[in-house]
């Protein structure tokens, strides 16, 4: 069996693993093409593009209201700074006398890597690319830089790299400050004025420097300054914060002052000048998401061949909303493109051709020029769009079995060449705005075209791996049926035909995949499902077999009605988990009823566990209050130290009645041997030294918290008592092999204490109240489970002598076989499980993590350390559901793996279900969305095969209760005589297994 529990184990890793990549096939495959003619508005030698060079502001996380708000003065001196006024007059001016705004809409995920791609490089990368978002990861397509003349830039080392290795050689000069200089717990202005600083001194050495200012008189050249002041402090003090506001001030002087200083360097106004930033910032410091917050950033052009601003003196301009009502910029009107419309413009101003797989369109608003050259540029921007088309549907057409043209481009008088000569005759007839409608049509046209090629795979995709996961819960319910339901060992029912027919499909599918030259993925998302599907043939009888089984005792329409209502009531709670990824109240609708659960079993048990019974309520009601809070949270010192207050108090209350409580938790005749365990010193001391860790991580927070707070920096002696703290108490455990203590109730207990310091270190609110309930809601679970295992039996078979019943008590390695009512189990096991996620923050968003709490022991920016203290934070409540389910396991003496495998049979039905919900329209937040929600669904069966290995560890050698177990031998039920009879094999006894 253990072999076999591996490889169920090992398929359900690999099979997740590889069907959760098959988001990024079907809604992300990657837009770049190569092999692609450019594009650039051509003009005869005497004529010069708009501008000779191109400046480019980008900062880092600003917010487009934050940008153009009126607010008091951060620090105010006097009574007048205490009135609202804009922070950012500088380029408040370029928008009310010399320039064009608007707002830049970006798109999920909020980060700086696609952010910085979509604006230099024009397109939207994968979502998967995020993850390549920092250091030395080059951006391997076109961009502006790499068709600029020469572009040199200051900046973040985690942004500038990326653009100088994905260059030509040479092209672009990259000046960065060391990464040890992105230090959270230091002033982030510091950031800005490195950047303004170093700029300057470049333009004064290219004074002196003759090969240098040759260098910076050619045109076509672009100047980056990446500024990540505003990011920082969005992070550590919020976007409404006094720090954020003044680091706006900083900037807009910064860039006033660099825009004099290239003035006055050239002084021939050639020169264009862009402001924007690569994302916003959300209210809690956070983005990633498509919360509006966090996708709406300003743009602000001003210079040479940048248009002026259209006023509309007693009215309001067209282009505003409710949105811009408070910016005072009513009069000016609003010009809002994509993202990827800068590259196009960026291009346009200095001359260059139009990078690569760029689908940015021309913002014709924003350039000063007469009809005939918008319209000349606009034909332009749709050929070198439609360039990108035209290989892709080359590509496409010569893979394909059975192609399906684009329809827009089928028909024979609207083919693409058709389309460019009818424009390209409009503008030599004169009739420029209507070139320029027709070549905005091609744009859009051409857009739904590349969008057509990008989801051509859709139909076929969704429909193969929908079966593929039907066929992994069918395969999943088959073997925990065959292994863990049915008693005897039942032969498979291969045959040569079934075979195959099973092989052919497969051999069908992989001979179109290799016609079309489709992705190695495809080969294993076919793969799957025809392995899936045939086990389940060919295990049809263990099916049969488990189904009589299961259900012996239903046999009236009463029970047939009540199994229906269970079955309804269980799909409604896996259903309602789904809607809980969305709204998180769910949850409290879901604990509230839970809190009633044990009167479901009568008076008469409420009665015999009146108290265990009422703990639980309790602890469902406070858990219900926890889904109630905000998931984004303020840093609050009180509530942190509240958390690990009840931490230490639960770790005291245990060290000072340990005798009393072990001996209370135990029923066996071994209890007085545990008892004198117990009383050693050396594990009083082990567990004082735990209770004591949890002290002093207490005081350590608060200390850095307050450091941090007063922008005084981390103490050096924080930081590293944090991390003593943080690796000693992780290592505690270890630490017991000097004094074991097998007691379940024991080893529970170190568990808890052995995270609680940890979980005081990395919160940052209510997040240790959460962990000292959750882990006392998990042990009360296991006791009125196991309580509800006696009573069922008792109340169906009286014990009379129960020296009798141990005398017949099957021996400590035989388990029973799953019952009906085990599936009730699993679903609080999973519920339990969600709740882990969502109790203390919304883990289907990104903007709910915030870098506070990981500060305190890594203050420099560094987004896989600190994403690792995240995740282990995240971890920490799965290690008490583990441990509490393995010792759930042993009580009532299933099979270790047997509810493990349950469970990733049936979350598979929330994964299934955020499949087919996921969004590829609509708003950029429901999108994010609803792909997160897909990812974590999948990875839930995932991390279930990982909870089983971690559960194994830490209850082994653990002894529990062995409460009478007398069990009749015989079941009774109609349909299966000849299980009756059969002897029980596989080290299982023959358990009831008709209850439920």
């Amino acid at each position: 069996m253990a072999v076999t529990r591996f490889a169920f184990l090992t398929t359900a890793v690999i099979f997740h693993l590889v069907y959760i990549y098959s988001i990024f096939d079907i809604y992300f495959v990657s837009p770049i093409v190569s092999g692609m003619e450019l594009f650039g508005v051509e003009r005869s030698p005497s004529v010069r593009p708009p501008a000779d060079r191109l400046v480019l502001f980008v900062g880092d996380g600003l917010r487009a209201d934050k940008a153009f708000q009126s607010f008091p003065e951060p620090y105010p001196r006097t009574d007048d700074d205490l009135r609202p006024r804009p922070l950012a007059p500088f380029l408040r001016s370029r928008v009310l006398e010399y320039g064009t705004f608007g707002v830049s809409h970006t798109r999920v995920p909020t980060e700086s890597r696609p952010g910085h791609v979509a604006l230099i490089a024009g397109l939207y990368e994968d979502v998967s690319a995020v993850a390549t978002g920092w250091k030395f990861n080059p951006v391997n397509f076109d961009s502006v830089f790499n068709r600029s003349r020469h572009t040199w830039s200051w900046g973040s080392p985690d942004i500038l790299p990326m653009f100088k290795h994905g260059a030509v050689l040479g092209r672009v000069d990259a000046f960065t400050y060391e990464p040890e200089f992105e230090d959270f717990s230091q002033d982030a202005l510091r950031l800005d004025y490195w950047v303004f600083d170093h700029v300057k001194e470049f333009f004064a050495e290219a004074a002196l420097n003759q090969t240098l200012n040759k260098a910076l008189r050619q045109d076509k050249i672009v100047f980056f300054l990446h500024l990540l002041g505003l990011d920082t402090a969005g992070h550590s003090y919020r976007p409404y914060s006094k720090e954020y506001l003044n680091n706006i001030q900083v900037v807009d002087q910064g860039v006033k002052d660099i825009s004099d200083l290239i003035q006055q360097f050239y002084a021939d106004n050639r020169t264009a000048f862009v402001f924007t930033a690569d994302h916003g910032m959300s209210d809690w410091g956070s983005h990633g998401d498509g919360h509006p917050d966090n996708t709406r950033t300003p743009l602000i052009t001003w210079g040479s061949g940048v248009a002026a601003p259209e006023l509309y003196d007693g009215s309001v301009a067209p282009g505003h909303d409710d949105y811009s009502s408070k910016w005072g910029l009513d009069h000016v009107r609003r010009h809002d493109i994509n993202q990827a419309d800068v590259a196009a413009l960026m291009s346009y101003l200095i001359g260059t051709e139009f990078p690569a797989n760029s689908v940015g369109e021309l913002p014709l608003s924003y350039i000063s020029a007469d009809t005939n050259e918008k319209a000349a540029a606009s034909l332009v921007n749709a050929r070198s769009i439609l360039e990108m088309y035209l290989v892709k549907e080359k590509s496409k057409k010569t893979s394909e079995i059975r192609f399906r043209p684009y329809r827009a481009f089928s028909d024979g008088r609207f083919t693409p060449e058709k389309r460019v000569a009818a424009i390209q005759h409009l503008i030599a007839n004169g009739k420029y705005e209507e070139a320029i409608e027709e070549s905005n049509t091609l744009i859009q046209v051409t857009l739904e075209g590349l969008r057509y090629f990008q989801t051509y795979d859709w139909l076929f995709l969704r429909a193969l791996i929908t079966i593929g996961y039907l066929g992994w819960m069918a395969y999943a319910l088959t073997t925990v049926v065959d292994m863990f339901v049915v008693r005897d060992e039942v032969p498979v029912q291969r045959t040569l035909l079934s075979t195959a027919a099973f092989c052919a499909v497969l051999v069908s599918l992989y001979a179109s995949f290799f016609i079309s030259k489709s992705p190695v993925t495809y080969y294993l998302y076919s793969l799957f499902p025809v392995l899936f599907w045939e086990e389940v043939f060919a295990h049809r009888e263990s099916l049969l077999r488990g189904k009589a089984v299961l259900l012996a005792n239903v046999q009236s329409n009463g029970g047939i009605l009540t199994l229906l209502l269970h079955s309804v009531l269980y799909v409604a709670v896996i259903q309602s988990l789904a809607v809980g990824y969305i709204y998180r109240e769910v949850f409290t609708g879901i604990f509230i009823m839970a809190a009633a659960w044990p009167a479901v079993y009568g008076l008469s048990f409420l009665q015999r566990h009146a108290l265990l019974s009422m703990i639980w309520a309790v602890s469902c009601l406070i858990m219900s209050s926890f889904t109630l809070l905000p998931a984004m949270k303020v840093e609050s010192v009180s509530l942190i130290l509240a958390g690990g207050f009840l931490m230490f108090l639960i770790g005291l209350l245990y060290l000072t009645f340990e005798d009393s409580v072990l001996p209370d938790f135990a029923w066996s005749a071994k209890t007085s041997t545990l008892r004198s365990h117990t009383r050693t010193v050396i594990q009083r001391t082990l567990t004082g030294i735990q209770v004591g860790l949890i002290q002093l991580s207490m005081l350590v927070t608060r200390s850095s918290a307050l450091s941090l707070q007063a922008k005084q920096g981390l103490p050096f002696g924080n930081q590293v008592v944090g991390w003593i703290v943080l690796i000693v108490s992780l290592l505690m455990p270890i630490s017991y092999r000097l004094q074991p203590n097998t007691h379940y109730m024991h080893r529970l207990v170190t568990v808890f204490l052995t995270c609680a310091p940890t979980f005081v270190i990395l919160a940052i609110s209510y997040e240790g109240l959460f962990y000292a309930v959750f882990s006392i809601t998990l042990l009360v679970w296991v006791r009125l489970e196991s309580a509800i295992e006696r009573f069922s039996r008792q109340s169906q078979h009286p014990i009379v002598d129960t020296d009798c019943q141990n005398k017949d008590s099957p021996g400590p390695n035989q388990y029973r076989m799953l019952r009906l009512s085990d599936a009730r189990i699993s679903l609080f096991f999973l519920v339990l499980l969600q709740s882990a996620f969502f109790s203390t923050g919304n883990i289907a968003s990104i903007s709910s993590f915030s870098l506070e709490s990981v500060c305190r022991l890594i203050p420099l920016f560094d987004p896989f350390s600190q994403g690792a203290l995240l995740i282990l934070k995240l971890m920490i409540p799965f290690a008490l559901i583990s441990a509490n389910l393995g010792v759930l396991n042993k009580k009532l003496r299933i099979a270790p793996s047997a509810l493990f495998m349950l469970v990733m049979a049936i979350s598979d039905v929330l994964t299934l279900y955020f499949f087919w919900v996921v969004k590829d329209e609509g708003s950029w937040l429901e999108i994010g969305s609803t792909i997160s929600h897909f990812v974590i669904a999948s990875l839930l069966c995932v991390f279930v095969a990982a909870l089983e290995a971690v559960s194994a560890m830490f209850i082994s050698g653990i002894e529990v209760d062995s409460e009478p177990q007398k069990l009749p031998l015989a079941i009774s039920h109609q349909s299966s005589a000849q299980d009756r009879d059969a002897k029980p094999s596989n080290g299982y006894t023959n358990a009831s297994m008709d209850e439920g």
